[in-house]
């Protein structure tokens, strides 16, 4: 057994274990749908879910996490009929609704989806989490995302894919208006539901927004009242630059791919000073990375059982996957056709990552294979399992999002086999904590109080910023990001009390 490294000086925390999910066939290992043990052919069956949903909670996993996308991935081959023909990742269903249903199949684990700004109008959104975190008593989670596939942009009104960076300065407004719809339109002792005076909620202490941006108009109020958490629990998937920025400022938990524990190392370490510049805590931020494991009783069966995956895996579909995020067609090319020096406005942090897993010279075609079925693959014994486990949590990372082959059976495989090893090391947890999602994660400390965020995440400020004349928080400057609240001129103060 590995003994605790120096950057744990009073013994390992646990790892935070999310499983990776996706409503549809075919997520990230393509072509697994066609093993014979596999059930993910039936994501429209709600019994599939609700099977999985309580199999994870007894095991005491953090969260179920649903990835999702709006559109097709970029052409493979030279169309998008070959993403229909594998079912990469279409037909896929809305995440939001299964979870509600899952809301009530399960009590304790973590609820979060993948839902991008293109989608949603923040006000619609605002209340569908209001309400799934309603629902689950504090269990609700989202996933932040900018939609890389330009199929998806123009199925909302786009000409073609925004812009890399623009699509985060669209984040910014759009996280912003949000924030001010579920921590500022209703103040803390607005819902009365009093039977004895027949008021059921104070009108003085709800408030409309009047939110004004570049691309949002909100007059509010919000009509959810405040769920448990407020705002949910915040991922965020993104590695670039500009996306560190926009984990650093926004989430409580980022996402992303690696090749391996040191490029997970570098990425963690870019949020957290991002984190540190905006006035955040490194701790404020969780770092997970996305992991398959392959468990076997022995080093030779380990091998084995990942031969017999391998079999059905489809290369093409893999390949088509992460090309599509970029925006380039690799179909039909040879597998020594360099790719590294492509520019894209497509998913940058997953290029980056490819170029990292290939020191020293340009990656090829075959190595965009490689990286996604073998660097992000673990095979082994569960204490093997484990070791490289805790090489990645002295990296950085503090949470593996768990890719899955097969369903149940990756996660059946992990949970008889590696959880007992992690248990016994101290890296997994055997009850889960009294609370909301946050309070699971974070805990309650002088630092973290409890399930609202903390006041030093932005959302912060809307709190209270409606409450009188004068203090009306207005659009936020050109960096999208929240700014101090700001006085609003006499005429507009007079129209907000008329609220």
């Amino acid at each position: 057994m590995s003994t605790p490294s120096s950057r744990y000086p009073q013994g390992r925390p646990r790892l935070l274990l999310n499983a990776f999910l996706m409503n549809t066939a075919s997520h990230i290992r393509g072509g697994q749908w066609r093993h014979p043990d596999a059930e993910q052919h039936r994501f429209n069956e709600l019994s599939l879910w609700t099977g999985l949903a309580r199999q994870l909670e007894e095991a005491k996993f953090d969260a179920l996490f649903f990835a999702d996308v709006a559109g097709l991935y970029g052409d493979h081959g030279g169309g998008w009929a070959s993403h229909v023909r594998r079912g990469l990742q279409v037909p896929a269903n809305d995440p939001v609704l299964l979870l509600a249903a899952l809301a009530g199949a399960t009590s304790e684990i973590g609820l979060a989806a993948t839902s991008s700004v293109i989608q949603s109008h923040p006000f619609q959104f605002a209340r569908q989490m209001s309400t799934l975190d309603h629902l689950s008593n504090g269990r609700a989670g989202w996933n932040i995302v900018t939609s890389v596939l330009e199929n998806a942009h123009r199925n909302f009104g786009s000409d073609g894919l925004t812009a890399h960076d623009r699509r985060y300065d669209w984040a910014d407004e759009y996280v912003e208006a949000v924030f001010k719809l579920w921590e500022g339109s209703w103040d803390e002792g607005a819902l009365l539901r009093d039977k004895a005076s027949g008021v059921y909620a104070d009108p003085q202490k709800v408030h409309k927004i009047h939110h004004r941006g570049e691309r949002y108009s909100i007059e509010g109020p919000h009509l959810s009242a405040p769920s448990p958490q407020r705002t949910p629990f915040l991922f965020q998937a993104g590695s670039s630059g500009r996306g560190q920025q926009f984990a650093a400022a926004n989430a409580e938990a980022t996402f992303i791919f690696a090749p391996g524990p040191e490029h997970a190392g570098k990425v963690a370490a870019g949020v957290r000073r991002h984190a540190a510049a905006a006035g955040r805590l490194p701790g404020d931020i969780k770092v997970f990375t996305g992991l398959s494991f392959v468990v076997g009783g022995t080093e030779a069966e380990a091998r084995r059982k990942r031969a017999e995956l391998d079999e059905y895996l489809d290369l093409d579909a893999v390949v088509a996957h992460i090309g599509g995020g970029l925006g380039v067609d690799f179909g039909g090319l040879p597998l020594d056709t360099p790719v590294g020096s492509i520019e894209t406005e497509g998913g940058r942090g997953v290029l980056d990552a490819i170029i990292a897993s290939t020191p020293g010279r340009n990656p090829t075609l075959a190595d965009v294979a490689r990286y996604r079925t073998e660097a992000q693959q673990v095979v082994g014994t569960p204490e093997q399992i484990a070791d490289a486990l805790e090489r990645w949590q002295d990296a950085g990372v503090d949470g593996i999002n768990i890719i899955n082959a097969v369903l149940p059976g990756s996660y059946t495989d992990f949970i008889d086999g590696v959880l007992p090893e992690l248990r016994s090391r101290g890296l997994a947890q055997t009850e889960y904590a009294r609370g909301t999602f946050r309070e699971k994660v974070f805990g309650r400390s002088a630092e973290y109080p409890g399930q609202l965020l903390n006041d030093r995440h932005p959302a912060a400020r809307c709190r209270g910023a409606f409450g009188a004349p004068g203090r009306a928080v207005q659009p936020a400057a050109s960096s999208g990001l929240l700014g101090e609240p700001q006085r609003i001129p006499a005429a507009a103060a007079a129209a907000a009390r008329k609220d």
